[in-house]
């Protein structure tokens, strides 16, 4: 399912006072749940996307050896000027299509909206994130194979 359904669905889910949309498409489906805070006190609202294979509801994070400040929630420090381009989910990072292949981008490409800027693994499924306006590539973040959380910064984009 295109991402920027999902995002759709997410913005819908914001503006209507449902608590639950699931939506299936051929063998795809995504399940969105808005947690009360009353449920979770420490995530206002949360959304879950479910993948084609039955998922728990909520799946505990891993710890990372070394947490950093991409995985607290704050910029890292030094980040040249320009648009963050977050992870959507949890996953691994790949830069390219296959081990032998060159990066989708790498510092200095120029990437109009829609372009693929790296594939995020998730349950076994390969999810293209794409960018959403046209840039200039003036930092990538993550390093290839390298576990991504959700909102994790990955790349930074200078309009343009």
């Amino acid at each position: 399912m295109d991402l920027r359904k999902i995002k759709k669905l997410i913005e819908l889910l914001e503006e209507s006072q449902l608590a639950e949309i699931e939506i299936h498409e051929g063998e795809e489906s995504v399940r969105l749940i808005r947690h009360h805070p009353q449920q979770n006190a420490a995530i206002p609202q949360a959304y879950h996307v479910a993948a084609p294979a039955a998922a728990p509801a909520s799946t505990p994070a891993a710890p990372d050896a070394a947490p950093s400040a991409a995985t607290s929630g704050e910029e890292p420090a030094g980040l040249p000027e320009g648009e963050v381009v977050r992870s959507p989910m949890v996953g691994t990072f790949y830069g390219a299509p296959n081990p032998d292949a060159d990066p989708f981008v790498k510092v200095g490409s120029s990437v109009s909206a829609g372009d693929t800027l790296c594939l995020i693994e998730a349950m076994k499924m390969f999810n293209q994130i794409e960018a959403d306006f046209a840039g200039k590539v003036v930092a990538v973040l993550v390093e290839d194979g390298q576990p991504v959380e959700f909102d994790e910064p990955l790349f930074v984009i200078k309009k343009g």
